[in-house]
């Protein structure tokens, strides 16, 4: 079961998809952080969403917001994942060990291998608060992420 609203989101240090390391830990008291799970790079509903969110990147990175992406690929996979779509934000490697994290935030499938699709919105003290999740075949709305931003 996902970690809820008003939680204190658990800290995590993961390769990113050029090999650097990005502790949630540091955007503490400096940025809300926009956390997304999906399911794996190169598939329909996955590259529909994580486009989306590079079309609309100015309102998820920017002084005040930090977008991060996790998936349980490689961070080879992702690199290239990246270059071809175009992302310009972190999509961070939860492959090893494999779920880690995915566990942490309650949104591993243990019966797939992969994280479902969770959303979680941390404030800039550490805190959930706001979440959804969704199955594996359903994508997300961009809109409840920015109505729940704006509610911090």
């Amino acid at each position: 079961m996902a970690i809820e609203a008003g939680t204190k989101a658990p800290d995590f240090e993961l390769k990113d998809n050029h090999g650097r390391t990005v502790k949630l830990s540091d955007f503490r008291g400096e940025k809300n952080v926009v956390l997304l799970f999906y399911p794996f790079a190169f598939t329909g509903v996955c590259t529909g969403e994580l486009c989306a969110l590079r079309d609309e990147l100015p309102t998820f990175e920017n002084d005040d917001t930090q977008l991060l992406a996790v998936s349980n690929d490689s961070i080879h996979t992702l690199r290239v994942f990246a270059e071809q779509e175009g992302l310009e934000y972190p999509l961070l490697s939860d492959f090893w060990p494999h779920g880690e994290t995915s566990r942490a935030y309650g949104v591993f499938d243990e019966d797939k291998g992969c994280a479902v699709r969770g959303t979680f919105i941390i404030d800039k003290e550490g805190v959930v608060r706001w979440t959804v999740v969704n199955g594996l075949p359903d994508a997300r709305d961009l809109n409840d992420y920015v109505k729940a931003l704006a509610s911090i």
